[in-house]
């Protein structure tokens, strides 16, 4: 294959804290983003490991198409072994660091140790001439955003950051990793959130990364002027389409609930008589006397799902204000305004926690009546107070299972260890298979089918192939958002490196990358009793038709076995 030469990954020592550039191996070139990740850690990563030891490997991948000229082509995955599912986790995000990190050809972060002295904070800064590990305890506690704000005085306009709040430093299991936007004030509030990679990153005492790309040019492809044109009409094609992200996924609120799957009070209802002040309307109807508006979180995204939110006083509160956010932080806790959501992105953001586990432990907390429903204020205190390490605090950061534990609550649902995201599986047979078969437990993003009449019949086929597009789109650095399909991709893939990319390659790209993940946690110990829904949804029955989760476990036990390839599935879309 032709295309871009001598790309390079960066292999960082926190024992030590070293930083090597090395050659990224040729057999690896189509390889990025989730299956990277997952190929470095199948190989590198002893899968018995203590997640927050020294033994456990941070991978941070941007996408194969990142750094071009692809549209919405930049996001980054991070993986290692989770803290909260104790098996193989990918989270990606938006924002720069991605499309900087390819720029400048480099492949991968990956990083392993630990620091002697636990108290220690470090930095990796990375720019053309290579990388190298720096003291940074100056920066130690510190909020995202408050970092960002004194890491731009230290670093050129030009660099992005990746970074970690306070709960990845105090290793609390739901910690996220945050990435900068391409907004000029660089808000770090892209989030590769789920399953507690910021908690592997503040164990191995990476406060943040640095990535200066300078003036770098967007990495060419072999065959460029057809990689041009391709990408100028699938621009055209999708602006000319419905636009469907054109208000975020707040927009997407009404629908959910109607579909009984915009959970309250801790997923014992599926819809909420909050529907119309949580509904994204009210964010985009705010635009108006407020500021904010719909942007790209990063260089060359064309869907512009980003929401940013403004206060009453019209400055900057949060971006994105997203479903999912909106639902477990909102709505499955009884928390009726969409400002006082916003507040808890904020926080959320700040502090460097998902929003899913977030609004699911507090949910359990106040099921459990440990606090009243719809208290905001509360919510927002618990958060504040979060990195002052009080047991309530560390509980709630710690996620769902943590939370429900501290008060000995039965009503906790997780898969794998990890909350349930606001897409319910009791409506949604073929997403809940998907929940309990997917090496990610239960995360929309590794493949979500919104079809509540799918016959029972189309169930397992349904789960297996959005699985397999969403592992190749995670792994391309495309945004689920813009909706490519496996045709697309491997397009893209045969005019970057000059050669073609057969459907039966990309195909077994996304069924390998599936493959290393489950054998990456059959060797840490799991087994088919790990892929159970829990005891609530199985009991708490939901909407008019009682819904609960009644799927046999042969049938989730089928979504392992491969089925032949349907020419319908290259042209199936992504779907987060």
């Amino acid at each position: 294959m032709g295309g871009p030469t001598g790309d390079r990954m960066i292999r960082v020592d926190m024992t030590k804290q070293t930083a090597e550039v090395v050659p990224f191996p040729d057999a690896w070139k189509l390889l990025g983003g989730r299956a990277l990740s997952a190929r470095i850690l199948l190989e590198e990563c002893d899968p018995s490991c203590d997640p927050l030891g020294p033994g456990n490997v941070l991978v941070m991948a941007p996408g194969v198409l990142s750094g071009t000229a692809a549209p919405t082509s930049g996001r980054i995955s991070m993986g290692g072994k989770s803290p909260l599912t104790n098996g193989i986790k990918e989270a990606n995000a938006g924002g720069n660091p991605g499309q900087d990190l390819m720029k400048l050809g480099y492949r991968c972060l990956v990083v392993k140790g630990q620091p002697k002295d636990p108290g220690k904070r470090f930095a990796v800064e990375v720019d053309a001439a290579g990388a190298k590990v720096v003291p940074a305890d100056a920066h130690k506690g510190k909020w995202n955003y408050k970092l960002v704000e004194d890491l731009a005085g230290s670093y050129p306009q030009t660099a992005s950051f990746i970074s970690i709040g306070p709960a990845g430093e105090m290793r609390l299991t739901g910690a996220s990793i945050a990435c900068t936007d391409q907004e000029q004030a660089r808000h770090p509030a892209r989030h590769a959130a789920r399953g507690g990679l910021g908690a592997v990153m503040g164990s191995k005492g990476l406060k943040y990364v640095a990535v200066d790309p300078g003036k770098a040019r967007v990495r060419q492809p072999e065959k460029r002027k057809e990689f041009m044109e391709l990408s100028k009409k699938y621009t055209k094609d999708y602006l000319a389409g419905p636009l469907m992200f054109k208000h975020g996924t707040s927009s997407v609120v009404p629908v959910a609930n109607i579909l009984q799957t915009f959970p309250y009070k801790n997923r014992t209802e599926g819809q909420s008589p909050d529907v119309a002040t949580l509904d994204g309307a009210r964010i985009v109807e705010s635009f108006a006397t407020r500021g904010g508006g719909m942007h790209n979180c990063m260089t060359g995204c064309i869907v512009q799902c980003s929401n940013v939110v403004h206060d009453r006083d019209g400055k900057y509160k949060t971006s994105a204000l997203e479903f999912e956010t909106l639902t477990l932080l909102g709505s499955n806790c009884a928390i009726a305004s969409w400002e006082d959501v916003a507040d808890l992105d904020r926080l959320c953001d700040e502090v460097g926690l998902d929003t899913i586990e977030t609004g699911a432990a507090i949910a359990i907390f106040m099921d459990s009546g440990g606090m009243a429903w719809g208290d905001a204020e509360g919510a927002k205190r618990i958060l504040r107070e979060i990195s002052q390490g009080s047991e309530l605090g560390r509980a709630i950061g710690n996620g769902a299972v943590a939370t429900g534990k501290l008060r000995k609550h039965h009503r906790v649902p997780v898969v794998k260890g990890q909350a349930l995201p606001a897409w319910d599986p009791r409506p949604l047979k073929a997403t809940g298979i998907t929940y309990c078969s997917s090496p990610m437990g239960a995360d929309h993003t590794a493949g979500l089918i919104v079809n509540p009449g799918l016959p029972q019949d189309q169930w397992v086929r349904a789960s297996q192939e959005a699985q397999l597009v969403n592992a190749v789109t995670d792994s391309s650095g495309f945004c689920q958002f813009l909706q490519p399909n496996l045709d697309d991709i491997r397009s893209y893939y045969g005019l970057l490196y000059g050669e073609e990319v057969s459907r039966e390659q990309i195909a077994d790209l996304g069924w390998n990358c599936l493959s290393d993940e489950w054998e990456f946690n059959r060797r840490a110990g799991f087994t088919e009793k790990d892929d159970l829904m829990p005891e609530c949804i199985q009991q708490d029955a939901i909407g008019p038709a009682k819904l609960v989760w009644d799927v046999p476990q042969e049938l989730v036990a089928q979504a392992y076995e491969r089925l032949p390839l349907r020419p319908e599935m290259f042209a199936q879309k992504a779907a987060g």
